[in-house]
């Protein structure tokens, strides 16, 4: 398989993650990974061209919103502060453990995808068992390293990550041993991009900011991690060998996914983010506030109640095409663009540059989609070289600590961003 057939769809998948992860810097916490995911989850199946990939779209979203979203427990805001370090063994830190968190983002995300697309009428995912293993590998892994080890990547704040890390080895553990190893490699893959886009990001950022680029460089940040990671997990996929024919997925399982990645998980966004009460705080020193708040609460309920009814309409088909498909992605991806203007107070008279910029992205998305056929041969690898793994780690931990020194030489001190004391 040539790469470069492969090229435009991995570029749409991962400005559709990248698109997404930034306007999530709006929302935060898992329900806003968790919108974004489902949006690179349904990219992944648009250009796909896999027509049994169509009826399983929103099992699809559903896998990759709950793997993605997941991460979304993981505290890393001290972390990228020691990015910001004035010596290369806090900055080397910094970098070097988002490059895990971000690896934990990708891990479970494109595993759970992966896990989906491979798993078929004769040798189905067996979901409960996979669940309850990676609870389990989720507590005994913070337990361990946490606990009884000591290790704390983010003090004070919470160290989830080990959770996370404790149940990713567990999945990983069962995709062994269930001999799904194209599964294995989109998790590797999309855990690779997802690193490696988190602590690049966080180099961008210390750049911007030590050049007083009048930009939002925390969402560099977050688009540069929904980029890589978008890549690695369409690589993943479109290299990997597949199931020729995926069974159509029962009525109950579409409609549930449905129920959770365009009810739930948006209403959760709403509550947490878009209410009266938290439009008004985030937006206090804007004039004529109250009105401005309601103002955009409304339209916020009009947007998603009009989000709802589209892709519901959509649903009452039997069999679905990749125009369905275009249907429900793109108007996910802008119904969410559209909560992250009434946020920031776009009803107030407030627009800024990076809003703007997601809208060139959604456009240039859909210019890509109209522009060449998607059609394309999926690879046939399924298999794990491990030593290839390591190389490809060693090669990414020199490349941090190359950033680690540069960013060192571009500021002075910044304050106190140390994560071990230099004294």
């Amino acid at each position: 398989m040539e790469t470069k057939k492969i090229g435009i769809p991995i570029l749409i998948v991962a400005m559709a993650l990248a698109t997404a992860w930034a306007i999530r810097g709006q929302f935060g916490h898992e329900q806003g990974a968790a919108w974004a995911g489902a949006i690179g989850g349904l990219a992944l199946v648009l250009v796909s061209g896999r027509k049994d990939w169509y009826n399983k779209m929103m099992l699809i979203a559903f896998a990759s919103a709950v793997g993605w979203g997941a991460g979304g427990m993981i505290s890393y805001g001290v972390v990228v502060g020691y990015g910001f370090a004035d010596n290369f063994i806090n900055a080397y830190y910094g970098l070097g453990m988002l490059f895990v968190i971000g690896g934990l983002f990708g891990l479970l995300g494109g595993g759970l995808v992966g896990l989906t697309l491979d798993s078929t009428e004769g040798k189905r995912v067996k979901w409960g068992q996979l669940l309850s293993l990676m609870i389990a590998g989720g507590l005994v892994g913070y337990y361990f390293l946490v606990e009884q080890i000591g290790f704390k990547m983010t003090p004070p704040r919470s160290e989830a990550w080990a959770l996370c890390f404790g149940a990713g080895l567990a999945m990983l553990w069962y995709m062994a041993k269930e001999n799904r190893n194209s599964a294995i490699r989109v998790a590797l893959f999309s855990m690779l991009g997802g690193g490696i886009g988190f602590s690049f990001g966080n180099f961008l950022q210390v750049l911007g900011n030590t050049w007083e680029i009048p930009f939002n460089m925390w969402n560099v940040m977050e688009y540069s991690i929904g980029f890589f990671g978008g890549s690695g997990m369409a690589y993943g996929v479109f290299s990997s060998k597949w199931p020729k024919e995926i069974p159509r997925p029962k009525k109950w399982e579409n409609w549930s996914a449905l129920l959770i990645v365009v009810l739930f998980i948006p209403l959760i966004v709403y509550r947490e983010s878009l209410t009266y009460g938290h439009i008004a705080r985030r937006l206090e020193s804007l004039p004529n506030i109250e009105s401005i708040a309601s103002t955009s609460t409304l339209m916020v309920l009009l947007a998603l109640l009009a989000m709802l009814v589209i892709i519901f309409w959509k649903f009452k088909k039997e069999e679905f095409t990749q125009k369905d498909v275009l249907v429900t992605f793109f108007t996910m991806l802008i119904a969410y663009a559209f909560m992250s203007y009434a946020v920031t107070g776009i009803f107030g008279g407030e627009m800024h540059l990076n809003h703007h910029l997601y809208v060139m992205n959604i456009i240039f998305i859909f210019a890509l989609l109209r522009f060449r056929s998607l059609q394309f041969s999926f690879g046939e690898i399924d298999k794990i070289d491990l030593k290839k793994w390591l190389v490809y780690l060693i090669v990414v931990l020199l490349a941090i600590a190359i950033l680690a020194l540069i960013a060192i030489n571009v500021h002075g001190d910044l304050g106190d961003r140390d994560r071990f004391p230099m004294n």
